[in-house]
């Protein structure tokens, strides 16, 4: 077990031999480390948290009380097979929220990127790919095998079914359940979610220049209206275009997926 001399541990929390505890870390009362964690520099855990299994927490992650992190799949398939759970810098994991490590058919890694906002009660599923600046609101689930792009925001109690790809920038409204992929920068709502425009507020809240954003809004026109099935659309748009936002959205559609898209009505 290596603990930094800077560290400073609750007596009555429970830290098992082969933990690596980083500079400057906390660990409150009732808190549980497992074995094979590895907490970055400044990493607090609150009181009653547990990390357990083969996890990774990056620098100044902060978890909150009765979280769970790094336990196993919820998944009849997995056998015990050693997976992992590496997560990045400067999230904060709120209170009752789940992250679970990897399965070995779905590459033995689940990842969350940093600055992320995981709120109360929200979970993570097994191989998830979870981008940078993630906000996942009350309750939301991801589950096993989703890839969130960076940017993304998954308003309260909606799901996302397992394989969907959330594609940077995308907003999902709240009590949304979500079943095929997302393009970036979209705007989904509805109770079976719909397509119905673009993250219009996320762009110009992140900067995004005035003369992207009318390309983008053109882009969605084409691919909603134009001639050919969506994927003809989206290859036309392709070959277009010259806007980088609008190529993000292009090379996300033509990439491989397992599902199908949700399309602009």
């Amino acid at each position: 077990m290596g603990i930094d001399a800077s560290a400073r541990i609750h007596p009555s929390a429970v830290v098992e031999d082969g933990a690596v505890i980083g500079p400057e870390c906390r660990i409150g009362p009732f808190s549980i480390v497992g074995p094979e964690v590895t907490l970055g520099r400044g990493v607090v855990l609150k009181s009653h948290a547990v990390v357990t299994g083969w996890t990774e927490i990056g620098d100044e992650t902060v978890i909150f009380p009765f979280a769970t992190v790094g336990e196993v799949p919820q998944d009849l398939k997995y056998k015990g097979e050693r997976t992992r759970l590496i997560v990045g810098k400067r999230n904060r994991i709120r209170e009752g929220a789940t992250l679970n490590c990897g399965t070995e058919g779905g590459g033995g890694v689940t990842r969350l990127g940093d600055d992320c906002l995981l709120m109360t009660g929200s979970h993570i599923g097994h191989d998830a790919q979870v981008g940078n600046r993630v906000i996942l609101a009350n309750q939301v689930a991801i589950a096993g095998h989703c890839v969130l792009g960076d940017d993304v925001i998954v308003g309260g109690l909606s799901g996302i079914h397992q394989w969907v790809r959330i594609g940077k920038g995308a907003i999902i409204g709240a009590v949304t359940m979500v079943t095929n992929d997302v393009i970036p920068h979209g705007l989904v709502q509805a109770p079976r979610g719909e397509l119905e425009g673009l993250n219009l507020v996320g762009l110009k809240r992140r900067g995004v220049d005035r003369a992207e954003i009318t390309a983008l809004r053109a882009a969605f026109q084409m691919l909603a209206q134009g001639e050919g099935t969506f994927l003809d659309r989206a290859r036309r748009l392709s070959d277009e275009t010259e806007s980088a936002h609008v190529r993000e959205i292009t090379d996300f559609i033509l990439g491989a997926t397992d599902r199908s898209f949700l399309t602009p009505k």
